[in-house]
């Protein structure tokens, strides 16, 4: 073996949880919103809340007044949206334990839960994919940081009861 050569036992990468995962993709993610926050619950519940896409992607982005799963294959499903206004996006979505990322032409979001501690660290991100929204990335995030933790308290509110 030269010094070219590279195995995958020798890679020098550690693995990403799936809620560090999100938070890399949101990050590199121009105008993207970003929250997470350690849930006093356990995951099997906080996931089973959060994979009700068609309950819960209404009550967490107020954009989105009805969101409705119309293909399964596995983890990969289709999903349609609207919008209060009658806007309508077709979602193309991967959802598996503790991952959830979903893409439309012009929306890109999703959610991330892993066990800690004694409870779950959940997260929620969402971004518009708009052409020249890099360069309005800066001025934006007045705007979309307090959008994911609204959008986390709705979430929090429902497992604490309120």
């Amino acid at each position: 073996m030269n010094d070219h050569d590279v195995s995958n036992d020798s890679w020098p990468v550690a693995e990403l949880d799936a809620v560090r995962r999100l938070r890399v993709i949101a990050r590199t993610t121009p105008g993207a919103s970003f929250a997470e926050h350690l849930i006093a619950a356990p995951f099997d519940r906080v996931w089973a809340l959060a994979s009700d896409l068609e309950g819960q992607m209404p009550r967490l982005i107020s954009d989105i007044s009805a969101f409705t799963v119309t293909s399964a294959d596995g983890e990969r499903l289709e999903a349609r949206a609207r919008s209060p206004l009658g806007m309508r996006a077709r979602f193309d979505i991967v959802l598996r334990p503790g991952w959830c990322l979903m893409q439309s032409r012009f929306v890109l979001g999703g959610m991330a839960a892993v066990p800690e501690a004694d409870g779950t660290r959940f997260a929620f991100f969402g971004a518009l994919r708009i052409p020249g929204i890099r360069l309005l990335d800066r001025a934006l995030h007045p705007l979309t940081d307090p959008l994911g933790v609204k959008a986390l308290k709705r979430f929090t509110d429902q497992l604490d009861g309120h």
